[in-house]
């Protein structure tokens, strides 16, 4: 099969390992013990629902060999599924992934922090770059004749060419540099797997030699005698009792499966019996995985079935907005043949999915009573994810509705809708609400000058999604939620003065449409200004700006136009001149440049900066005679 080049972004990808990630190398041992931990499970679940493996001799273990003495090679070794020369070219020769160009993109110049990325982006194998010179696979696919060997030494070029292996399963062997050469020793082999795979569900086995010294004064000789010991407790840490365990076992148990080198913000373990028997433990991680808003995430739940691993690729385990949750679920009712197809429709993983996510929510409920700080924290990372639950997942709604969070406009930090109604004016017809791209921007809108002025409490949503969430929340607890950058929130505050306001101004407003024509929807006396001059809000049945330009970002570009309603206020000095001036010229300038500069505040666009700059340019030198 010959010599092969890397591509160009595996070069890059070893260089920056090789070269800039030293300083945390022992991760290349938890990196290989979890690839062959993968290897034995997918061969496990072949000899359960496959015929031609049904009388496969399966002998699951890992095993690990060093050179004590020279400190020149450690090797790696799993009787799993193991890999062909197709299949070695494709895994460890291209990356064929997208997790390169992600891992490359996700680098922040901080060593400790991207060495810890390595196992995230399903790129770990080449962290044992980082300890050896050149690095030998030797495997033997399960039911095939021949054995292949991969050989590189990382710069550039690798190899692959046959071999002989008698057993199925894989081999790697690592000629360890100068770094390495210091886990080439029995102790430090030992703590490491304890701090990564104590809890690798196969048994690690560690071949060292013991050395004893006999006799005495010149009689005195050494003696080495072969060992091989377990060093890993190899059971299925979710199958204990949650009184067994302690925080560092679940944290140990975390890190292996999620690579993760940080403890989780919170665990939940269930033991259920009854109808449906089954195991779940899930994690909640403290920072947000680097693909959480990549259409093609990896799930982080893996699925087993009486132990038996099943599928750690399946996104149907929980619903979308919960994608971050890293765990176990443990079946002893579905079957071990279950397909991809059968799961995506079988009523006993709906039915522990469904009180999997109860579950989930509930204590995400009991954080943010009892551990405020704690789900603050959470909701930094996660908030988004949730805010989408409230338009996928229509039954568990009121449950999502509680665990929202929104800036506010007369509160520090977050709120949440339930403390806003407590909050609201006796006489207060709605929860108000305004959106846009930047909280600062918001806060100084002119939407919300009389709601400030008139001390009622409207909530900011910077978030994208949240236009489109909360116009689909409609009401919470019989409250309707209003955004105030629609036309229909002015009648709320309308007092008797603003109906009089209204009728003086008439005139001026019929003179304002006549000059705008049909670049406006409407024209209206406003009664949410007290500082602007004008501002533009949406008719009720019209997407905001906002919401256009998510439009636009989505590809959609041949969107009917969308006009705005122009509301201008009546007690403000440039309104009232306006009202009284004579110059038909300066009218229609200050007419334009009131619509104008309202849509540039709303994060509108003018369509002619040219004229726009023109009328401003002449009414400041007016103002200068």
């Amino acid at each position: 099969m010959g010599k092969r080049k890397f591509k160009t972004e595996v070069n890059r990808l070893l260089h920056l390992i090789i070269h800039s990630l030293y300083s945390h190398p022992e991760i290349f041992l938890r990196e290989l013990i979890s690839n062959a931990s993968d290897a034995l499970d997918r061969l496990k679940y072949l000899t359960l629902i496959d015929d031609d493996f049904k009388g496969f001799a399966f002998i699951p273990k890992i095993e690990i060999r060093f050179d004590g003495n020279n400190k020149s090679f450690i090797s790696v070794t799993d009787t799993g599924i193991g890999m062909n020369g197709d299949e070695l070219e494709k895994e460890l020769g291209t990356i064929a992934s997208s997790g390169t160009r992600h891992f490359m993109d996700s680098i922040s110049g901080d060593v400790k922090l991207d060495s810890n990325l390595i196992g995230q982006f399903g790129i770990g194998f080449y962290s044992s770059f980082m300890v050896a010179d050149t690095v030998d696979v030797i495997s033997k696919k399960a039911g095939e004749n021949k054995a292949y060997r991969w050989h590189s030494n990382g710069k550039g070029m690798y190899e692959i060419s046959e071999t002989e292996q008698k057993m199925n399963g894989t081999t790697v062997t690592l000629n360890l540099n100068e770094t390495g050469k210091q886990f080439a020793n029995r102790w430090q082999i030992e703590q490491i797997i304890k701090k990564y795979s104590n809890h690798i569900a196969f048994p690690i086995y560690l071949h060292y030699e013991d050395k004893r010294f006999e006799g005495e004064g010149e009689k005195r000789k050494e003696t080495r005698e072969p060992k091989v010991e377990q060093i890993n407790s190899a059971s299925a840490l979710w199958k204990r009792l949650k009184s067994e365990l302690t925080d560092e076992d679940y944290n140990e148990f975390y890190r292996t499966i999620s690579h993760d080198t940080e403890d989780p913000l919170h665990t939940m373990h269930t033991h259920a019996e009854g109808n449906l028997e089954y195991t779940t433990l899930f994690y909640i991680p403290k920072k947000a995985p680097f693909d959480l808003f990549h259409f093609n995430y990896q799930p982080g739940v893996k699925l087993y079935v009486k132990r038996v691993f099943i599928t750690d690729d399946e996104k149907e385990l929980l619903p979308t907005y919960l994608r971050f949750i890293q765990g176990i679920i443990d079946s002893e009712d579905l079957p071990l043949n279950i397909s991809r197809e059968m799961l995506q429709q079988n009523k006993i993983l709906s039915g522990i999915r469904t009180t999997a996510v109860k579950k989930i929510l509930g204590e995400l409920e009991k954080m943010a009573k009892n551990t405020p700080d704690k789900y603050e924290t959470f909701y930094k990372e996660f908030g988004i994810p949730i805010k989408e639950g409230l338009y996928q997942d229509f039954s568990n709604r009121e449950n999502l509705l509680e665990l929202v969070r929104f800036k506010s406009s007369t509160e520090k930090g977050f709120t949440n809708l339930h403390s806003y109604k407590e909050r609201m004016h006796s006489d207060q017809k709605a929860i108000y609400y305004i959106t846009g791209e930047k909280e600062q921007n918001l806060r100084s809108s002119p939407l919300l000058e009389a709601y400030n002025e008139k001390g009622i409490e409207v909530l900011i949503m910077d978030d994208e999604i949240d236009e489109i969430v909360v116009p689909a929340i409609g009401k919470y607890k019989d409250v309707e939620l209003k955004a105030v950058n629609r036309s229909s929130t002015s009648e709320d505050i309308k007092t008797e003065k603003d109906k009089k306001d209204e009728k003086e101004i008439k005139p001026l407003i019929k003179k304002i449409k006549d000059i705008l024509g049909d670049e406006v929807k409407d024209v209206r006396a406003s009664t949410r200004l007290s500082d602007s001059p004008s501002c533009i809000v949406m008719d009720e049945n019209d997407p905001t700006l906002q919401m256009q330009h998510l439009f636009k970002a989505m590809g959609q570009k041949n969107l009917p136009e969308i006009k705005p309603i122009l509301e201008i206020n009546p007690r403000h000095e440039i309104v009232k001149k306006l009202q009284n001036t004579d110059d038909k010229e300066m009218a229609e300038d200050i007419s334009r440049l009131l619509f104008e500069q309202a849509l540039l505040v709303e994060g509108g666009e003018v369509k002619n900066p040219s004229l726009f700059a023109g009328r401003l340019n002449r009414i400041i030198a007016k103002a200068l005679m």
